[in-house]
């Protein structure tokens, strides 16, 4: 269930994680088919010709933009910004959308060196990228708050951290440093749960080899329900680790030397995410039938998944400014929560929000 990238050639890029939290990030090595779209299209933006147009005769060409995972309903509002024409008619030649997943690299390793031109990852992967050097910037947040959490049998639930002390708790490797995080978050140690290595399929939970499992609430509840195991969940944003998901991440070069590429970018991706909420049915659709048709993901999970993550991408604040936006005391939230993931990093270092209140101020019906 998680986000796993790999380290740069060019800088050795910290191995954290999303469903570590990139379901977020560490293995290694490109996936082959992932390195041949990534060198075709990363750094292809297009030449300029004399009249300012680029060869495709766009006014920015094709970009890739990298996802945090395999191509399933997490990113509808894309697919709607690709399929009903946004992104070119914000002058784009094509947006190359880029899976990531176990064989991928990650979005920072992407972005280092230069296959990619955005990506979607999250702030625990992002963070420590940038301490070790790479110029990257979160312009944007898709998910107000992070999907992880624990899901267990509804017979014997478990719905808070302090329900977890003495039981089994299926951890996967690539997410240890985020559950640790929310160990010391509540007040806990290691020692207070028995932690059982796990990989991403839950049928050890329902096996009842393990009372809880560390998962992605718009996945795995879902999943087993449909198979007929009922469950309950807590999630870790609503226990003291309230981080954003799904951020929208460029290199520092983009903001200060494109930044009028990246402002078309993003009012299409809110239109394309606006309409992703207002239907998730069709949403489910373009990923099981188009984007995601080699998956084999299920039209009706989907649908039930999309519907769940619109309670992640809408809040009071994004109704009051805006998709994408983070509030001051949301970015707070977040520098004090990787503290506690032992992630020492200041909100200027990390977050620049000014290229998308740049957006709203000159596009306010998009609100």
């Amino acid at each position: 269930m998680t986000r796993v990238t790999g380290p740069s050639s060019a800088r050795k890029i910290p191995a954290l994680d999303r469903r570590s939290f990139l379901r977020t990030s560490a293995l290694a090595g490109l996936a082959l088919g992932g390195a041949a779209a990534l060198a075709a299209c990363g750094n292809d933006s297009g030449s300029e010709n004399a009249n300012g147009s680029t060869q495709d005769g766009s006014r920015f060409g094709k970009v890739a933009v990298q996802l945090s995972w395999l191509k399933n309903i997490e990113f509808a509002g894309e697919y709607f910004a690709d399929s009903r024409g946004y992104f070119r008619e914000a002058g784009f030649g094509g947006v190359d959308l880029v899976a990531g997943g176990a064989a991928s690299t990650s979005v920072e390793a992407g972005l280092d060196t230069g296959k990619i031109w955005l990506g979607l990852s999250a702030p625990q992967t992002t963070a420590p990228a940038i301490l070790e050097g790479l110029p990257a910037k979160i312009v944007g947040t898709t998910y107000q708050k992070n999907p992880f959490c624990i899901v267990s049998s509804a017979a014997k639930p478990i719905n808070s951290p302090a329900d977890m002390k003495g039981r089994k708790i299926g951890v996967q490797d690539t997410n240890q440093l985020i559950f640790s995080a929310l160990l010391s978050a509540n007040g806990m140690a290691p020692g207070d749960v028995r932690i059982v290595p796990a990989q991403f399929d839950p049928t050890p939970l329902a096996n009842g080899e393990v009372d809880g499992w560390v998962s992605y609430v718009t996945n795995e509840p879902i999943t087993l329900a449909a198979k007929g195991f009922p469950t309950a969940h807590f999630l870790f944003a609503d226990f003291g680790l309230p981080l954003t998901a799904e951020t929208m991440t460029v290199r520092q070069q983009t903001i200060d030397t494109e930044r009028d590429k990246l402002k078309a970018f993003l009012t299409a991706e809110i239109k394309g995410w606006k309409d992703a909420v207002a239907d998730p049915a069709e949403g489910a659709r373009l990923a099981v039938e188009v984007y995601g048709k080699d998956q084999r993901l299920d039209l009706g999970e989907q649908t039930k998944e999309a519907q769940a993550q619109n309670d992640l991408v809408v809040s009071a604040d994004t109704a009051a400014n805006g998709l994408f936006t983070m509030t001051d005391r949301l970015i707070s939230q977040n520098i004090e929560a990787l503290a506690k993931a032992k992630i020492d990093i200041k909100a200027d270092q990390l977050f620049d929000l000014s290229v998308l209140r740049e957006v709203y101020a000159e596009h306010p019906e998009l609100k």
